[in-house]
């Protein structure tokens, strides 16, 4: 077993353990749902590789029709008062900042040490900087662990999103999506106008993200149906420069979609903020002006 298998392992594990806590809570309203789902999306973590594709598919259909049916809640975890939770801070400090700084440390550290991927390296670094806050905070694992359960229900489907994100994005790759794109834009678009062929592209970009919540994905798409044969092959633009600006102009779009929601729901999940969309509201303003600072520059730079 190398070393990604042992860390989708270990998640798998720490997610459903987080199903069997909320099993026991009896004051849980929606216990039953809300386990099955931690213990489903586990299973799949860390045997999904080992599973039949149709078992791990009807699992991955499981998930989106809990979460559809609202059978997801949040429990009870044992957590300290107010006062108490004032009193440490005050007692700790900056200290309190020591575990997080162990993560971005170690995962540097271990990955220059040992050749290994970054995405092991964060995941022994997690591991121990885990540790690392259960010494300074004088707490139990099981306390670590209800800690964990609170976070996960925090976040709750938007979990998921990105592995479902990541996986649209290889489909509509492979189903010729960006070829069906080009099409329909070249039919709309002036081919012969260069500034029409920009704005094509990086605003193709910045929407295509925001449907699909991941700039990657979309960079293959879009470049591949409009970036390349119409700004890179018929203008000449430079590659490089192209390929730079049209990702950032996805990441545009990535600031203004839920869609994004490691980067734009799971915070406001995390800092428990009244309004979800909080955090996309105040992005859309910067992230307009920065798309079409992109847009410009291309025209500047690449031509």
């Amino acid at each position: 077993m190398n070393g990604i298998d042992a860390l989708y392992l270990i998640t798998g594990f720490a997610i459903m353990a987080f199903a069997v806590l909320t099993l026991t809570d009896r004051d849980h309203p929606r216990r039953l749902g809300t386990s099955a789902f931690w213990l489903i999306f586990g299973i799949s973590l860390a045997f999904g590789q080992w599973l039949p594709d149709v078992v791990v598919g009807l699992a991955m259909l499981a998930l989106a029709l809990l979460a559809a049916t609202g059978q997801l809640g949040f429990g009870h975890y044992g957590q300290l008062s107010d006062e108490a939770r004032q009193a440490r801070r005050k007692r700790l400090g900056s200290r309190l900042f020591i575990p997080a700084l162990v993560i971005p440390v170690g995962t540097f550290l271990y990955t220059l040490t040992t050749g290994q991927s970054a995405l092991v390296g964060l995941g022994v670094a997690t591991v121990l900087a885990f540790a690392v806050a259960l010494l300074l905070l004088r707490e139990s694992p099981a306390t670590g662990m209800q800690e964990g359960r609170r976070l996960a229900d925090a976040i709750g489907w938007a979990a998921i999103l990105p592995q479902f994100l990541a996986a649209l994005g290889l489909l509509f790759d492979q189903a010729g999506v960006g070829q069906t794109i080009a099409g329909l834009v070249s039919s709309v678009v002036p081919d012969t106008s260069l500034i029409a062929c920009v704005i094509a592209y990086c605003v193709g970009m910045a929407v295509f993200t925001m449907l699909m919540g991941n700039g990657f994905a979309a960079f293959a798409v879009i470049t591949s149906g409009i970036g390349y044969p119409l700004v890179i092959a018929l203008h000449g633009g430079n590659p490089a420069i192209v390929g730079v600006l049209g990702m950032l102009s996805g990441y545009c779009g990535t600031l203004m979609t839920p869609m994004a929601a490691n980067f734009n729901i799971v915070p406001a999940a995390l800092l428990e903020l009244d309004d979800r969309y909080h955090i996309i509201r105040a992005q859309i303003l910067p992230a307009l002006v920065m798309l079409a600072a992109n847009i410009s520059l291309m025209l500047l730079l690449a031509f």
